[in-house]
């Protein structure tokens, strides 16, 4: 996460070139799935863990 904040404050400068913006912004999107992928993962298990509990 603190490398994505990074990465979009350098995008919201502005002041760099194209090449460096469109490489920042791959780069991003790749983070930005990786969260993703992590909390799909975090809310699976939490929802299975409630599960588990009205269960018990």
């Amino acid at each position: 996460m603190d490398q994505l904040g990074k990465i979009v404050s350098e995008l919201e400068k502005g002041n760099i070139p194209l090449e460096k913006a469109v490489e920042l912004y791959g780069e991003g999107v790749k983070l930005s799935a990786v969260c993703k992928k992590q909390l799909d993962e975090a809310h699976i298990k939490i929802t299975e863990d409630d599960a588990d509990k009205v269960s018990d």
